[in-house]
């Protein structure tokens, strides 16, 4: 006999000659398993930051090195270009500029 929708979703009625197909909320009715080691060690015995200080150097540099050139070359070329612009502007209302332009 082939269990229903219902049946085969869990609840406690017996299914056939071997009892129940599914269990219950966390009890599935399985045959326990067997030779099946787990091990933990307690919280306070674990080192949680370990190599941390190490990993954040060296992912750092790996970030940075992976990124400097997407970066570095418009940030050098706009400081360059505003550096021209700044003593282009101060030149242009120097009595200099002002003298050059006078005509205009």
């Amino acid at each position: 006999m082939r269990p229903t929708q219902v049946m085969m979703g869990g609840g406690e009625a017996p299914v056939g000659r071997y009892g129940k197909f599914l269990g219950g909320w966390g009890n599935f009715g399985g045959m326990p398993q067997k030779g099946i080691i787990s091990y933990t060690l307690s919280a306070n015995k674990q080192n949680p930051l370990a190599g941390t200080a190490h990993a954040a150097i060296f992912n750092t540099w790996r970030r940075f090195s992976a990124q400097v050139l997407y970066v570095a070359p418009p940030m050098i070329f706009f400081y360059y270009a505003m550096s021209w612009a700044t003593e282009r502007n101060h030149y242009l209302n120097s009595k200099a500029g002002r003298q050059e332009f006078a005509e205009e």
